[in-house]
């Protein structure tokens, strides 16, 4: 899959293309007229050049990226793309004329898409000689920069079709969503009632738009009110996107009256003024009352999942908290009356059976955070959290458990596979449940969990069947640790590790020091954990930790060549047999001899290493925490020679002890927002 189409230069078209064009695509970019297509390259062109001044792009990258999108009127140039994604203006009539022309013009193997926002992906692949080949990617905006993308199949379109669209879409950077054929797919379907909802509050005089702006951003912690995001977005798109909804759905979803009005004046909402927060509880009861409701609605329709809702709101809307997290944080009481409180004023909305289930319970609502797929006796195991980095907690952990003794007894799965969902595999443990138990001094916990993981991780290690990681991405401290406890990492070129642990006033904890020294030595060990630098792909290849490299599209076909693999009978002499270190790696190695060790203990320069690489080491050496180096240190020496389990108990061991140090929570309450002070303490 390399050639796709795109029709429609305009804000959406000319994004899409963009996005696909940054991450390797061949794209053609048509519209009807060359005034419309040089204006879709120059949104483009000065897109990617404020990306240059943010140094987010060189120019040579721009040159790359522009070279990889033909734009044209000629729509001859797509017939034999791999998919053609439709995205011009929201006309029915001209949409299906447009997908007439694409199914007689392309060639039997090209997907069909739609960008609409208003209209039933069935209605378009109808008109189509393939409607298995055809469906719906329904972008965010700024597509460029919005990683959400919601999927729509029709009951026509096959599974081929979905996989294939699901890949194109990981390809070029986006979390998909699959969504049911129904009006406003799953994100649509609660945002525009809760810009709706706005207006009607200030139609009906319940409060002002200052006031309606400050509750909805507190009640959804969210930096823009529906206000300001109508006036950003355009009124006439809320407009129409409540009409739509109102015609499929009924009145509660029409748009109001005053939302009529204010587009009709062709003037933006006047947002300043003073708020009253004697009102802030009555408004944010009644938005809870509406986007809870209508995200328990659609639920309950099957349009989505709770899971892919909550996605969707915090990828696609940059919302904290998904809808159905809010419910978990506000109470299933409070939710059930802000909406019970919706059906009365509005008949036709009626209280969804899942909130009556869940009232009934009296129980938050759990979430599955880790998926099995079993595809072609392979079962795939996917940590599903991309919007937080796919970050292990206790939930992740306990999935991640029964589903791996799912597929390792089940009779038919041959091999065992890992991945991480969006762009990263694993990003390490989820820092704020550390931060939180230290700070109700339960350290402890701590240490339950962490033996929680390794008892998993060596019975991935010591599996009957092969183990395998899918190392498509991004791979930070947990992650890379469970990495080197499968037997077999594959990995494409966007595939890294790291161990950020030392920075953050901690050491690895779940093995990853242990496994990494038995592959690699002690002292390239020590350079990895102390620095925290990344080791790419081609550098884990080189050093004999990872497999294979391949391609994205290429990954099932290597994993079925693993699979027919008998795993290793002895681990210690197979997984960690020894190896010839590459000449590239020696002098990191040699600047972590113990004798170096001891000398950058004392802010000097490791030895007999080229200077520049020497200052550099203790540059970095200086930032992370000392007492975090010393731990790593003496328990990397005292895992020599030790056997897995030996070595993981010596881990434990130290395990309480770092994580009560003031460094520790100076360390980890830092992390990502400053450079931590640490103290030594």
């Amino acid at each position: 899959m390399n050639k796709i189409g795109v029709i429609g230069a305009g804000n959406m078209g000319s994004g899409i293309a963009q996005k696909l064009a940054q991450e390797g695509f061949k794209v053609i970019l048509i519209d009807t007229e060359q005034t419309f297509v040089q204006n879709g390259l120059n949104r483009i062109k000065t897109l990617l050049e404020e990306g240059v001044k943010r140094k987010i792009f060189t120019s040579q990258k721009v040159d790359n990226i522009l070279s990889s999108i033909t734009a044209s009127t000629d729509l001859n140039l797509i017939k034999d793309a791999d998919i053609v994604i439709e995205a011009i203006f929201e006309d029915k009539k001209v949409k299906e004329e447009l997908f007439i022309k694409l199914d007689a013009l392309c060639d039997k193997k090209t997907i069909l898409a739609t960008n609409t926002s208003s209209f039933y992906v069935k209605d378009f692949s109808f008109k189509t000689s393939r409607p298995d080949k055809f469906i719906g990617m329904h972008y965010f905006f700024h597509p460029a920069k919005n990683r959400l993308l919601e999927i729509i199949p029709t009951e026509q379109t096959s599974k081929d079709t979905i996989d294939k669209v699901m890949l194109a879409s990981k390809l070029h950077g986006k979390t998909a969503i699959i969504v049911k054929d129904a009006p406003g797919f799953a994100v649509n379907r609660f945002f525009v009632p809760f810009l709706n909802e706005a207006a009607r509050m200030l139609q009906e005089k319940i409060a002002d738009i200052p006031t309606i702006e400050e509750a909805a951003k507190r009640a959804f912690k969210i930096g823009m009110g529906p206000f300001l995001l109508m006036n950003v977005t355009g009124i006439p798109i809320a407009y129409h996107a409540a009409s739509t909804l109102g015609k499929e759905l009924g009145d509660f979803y029409a748009p109001a009256q005053i939302l009529k009005a204010q587009m009709e004046k062709q003037k933006n909402w006047n947002i300043k003024g003073e708020v009253d927060e004697s009102k802030i509880k009555e408004v944010s009861d009644r938005f809870y009352g509406v986007c809870l409701g209508v995200a328990a609605a659609l639920v309950d329709e099957k349009v989505a999942s709770i899971e892919d809702t909550d996605r969707g709101a915090k990828i696609g809307l940059r919302w904290i908290l998904g809808p159905f997290e809010i419910i978990n944080k506000i109470g299933i009481d409070t939710t059930y009356a802000a909406v019970k409180a919706i059906c009365e004023k509005y008949p036709d909305f009626k209280m969804p059976r899942i909130l009556e289930k869940q009232k009934t319970i009296g129980k938050p609502f759990s979430f599955k955070v880790v998926d099995l797929n079993i595809k072609n006796n392979i079962a795939y195991i996917t940590v599903n959290r991309p919007e937080a980095m796919n970050a292990l907690n206790e939930t992740v952990f306990t999935q991640l458990e029964e589903n791996f003794n799912k597929a390792k007894n089940n009779p038919d799965v041959k091999a065992i596979a890992f991945e991480g969902a969006g762009k990263a595999f694993i990003a390490g443990a989820d820092i704020r449940y550390f931060i939180k138990k230290i700070n109700k001094n339960k350290v402890r916990d701590i240490y339950e969990f962490t033996k929680k993981g390794h008892n998993l991780f060596l019975q991935i290690e010591n599996c009957k069947k092969p183990t395998i990681t899918i190392l498509d991405g991004l791979s930070m401290g947990g992650g890379s640790e469970l990495a080197l406890a499968t037997q077999y990492i594959i990995a494409t070129n966007a595939g890294s590790m790291a161990f950020p642990e030392t920075g953050i006033g901690i050491y690895p904890g779940l093995g990853g020091m242990l496994r990494l020294a038995k592959q690699v030595g002690a002292d390239l060990a020590k350079y990895y954990v102390f620095t925290g630098a990344p080791l790419s792909a081609k550098d884990a290849y080189a050093l004999g930790i990872i497999t294979e490299i391949t391609t994205p599209s290429e990954i099932e076909n290597t994993i079925k060549k693993i699979a027919d693999k008998t795993p290793p009978e002895n681990i210690e002499k197979n997984k960690y047999k020894k190896r010839n270190i590459p000449e590239k790696y020696k002098q990191f190695a040699a600047a972590f001899s113990n004798q170096n060790i001891k000398q950058m203990s004392e802010q000097k320069p490791p030895q007999n290493i080229e200077k520049e690489t020497a200052e550099k080491i203790l540059k970095i050496i200086g930032y992370k925490a000392p007492l975090a180096l010393k731990e790593a240190d003496n328990i990397i020496n005292l895992q020599i020679e030790k056997t897995i389990e030996q070595g993981i108990d010596i881990e434990l061991a130290q395990l309480e002890k770092i994580f009560s140090t003031k460094d520790a929570l100076e360390g980890l309450s830092s992390a990502g927002r400053k450079r931590p002070e640490f103290t030594g303490k």
